[in-house]
């Protein structure tokens, strides 16, 4: 029933999962601001630097703050493909959320969806809190057209899907925000959205520092919160990290 589905989801499913200082300030929020932040250095030199973001609440008040680690010369060789480290930690500087990608295949490029959810090729990370603890993963679906994703929880259950818009590239036939909806199993409820948000003309030609708002039911269990902050970055790093490089 529709009952039993949502519990999958809500927070009643947290049962003697011990929260985390960061994972609480999720607990009451039902939409949460991700900035990335605008690095002089890529807009004078064209080179990658390490991605920053902060994670606000609807109110602009943050919450979080991420930071990308990865190699230097992966990040100027590899580009949007290369594997990270995303340390996202609350404002006393305690690393409460870990999320992680591995290097993918340079031949499957993210507008290839129709072979793209096919190992090695398919997109995903983990998200681990507190770090060491994985919680949920991120995984690319094999589709067409539309790129979608699976969110599972730490015994590899599936529990949402996330599925893209139809054009995602720049154009007169894009819409200045690329939505992506959140739903429940079987594809049935939307539940949330993670949606890129148009940063005027300037930051969105001469930089790659994107903003995102992301928003869920304020039940949701918080490690599936977790997870969409997740599926943020593997969305920006998938489609919208080389924007610049490609511009310059």
């Amino acid at each position: 029933s529709k009952q039993q589905q949502s519990s999958v989801w809500s927070s009643t499913a947290l049962e003697n999962y011990e929260l985390s200082s960061g994972l609480e300030l999720l607990t009451q929020v039902d939409c949460l601001l991700v900035h990335q932040q605008i690095e002089l250095l890529e807009i004078l030199t064209n080179w990658e630097a390490r991605n920053r973001y902060r994670i606000k609440n609807s109110a602009g008040e943050q919450l979080l703050y991420a930071t990308e680690e990865s190699d230097v010369c992966a990040r100027q060789c590899c580009g949007p493909q290369r594997s990270f480290i995303m340390h996202i930690c609350d404002i006393t500087g305690a690393e409460v959320l870990r999320v992680s990608r591995q290097l993918k295949c340079f031949a499957c490029q993210p507008a290839c969806f129709c072979s793209a959810g096919l190992e090695p090729c398919s997109h995903e990370l983990q998200v681990e809190a507190p770090p060491g603890t994985v919680i949920a993963r991120v995984r690319q679906q094999r589709s067409c057209m539309q790129p979608r994703y699976e969110i599972q929880d730490a015994t590899g259950r599936s529990v949402l899907f996330i599925r893209g818009p139809k054009c995602i590239c720049r154009g007169p036939c894009c819409t200045m925000e690329k939505e992506f909806k959140v739903y429940s199993m079987g594809m049935i409820d939307e539940i949330g959205y993670i949606s890129k948000q148009w940063g005027g003309f300037a930051r969105e030609y001469f930089t790659d520092a994107d903003n995102y708002s992301v928003s869920f039911p304020a039940d949701l269990d918080v490690r599936m919160k977790a997870a969409m902050v997740g599926a943020v970055f593997l969305i920006d790093f998938m489609f919208f990290e080389n924007d610049q490089q490609s511009q310059h």
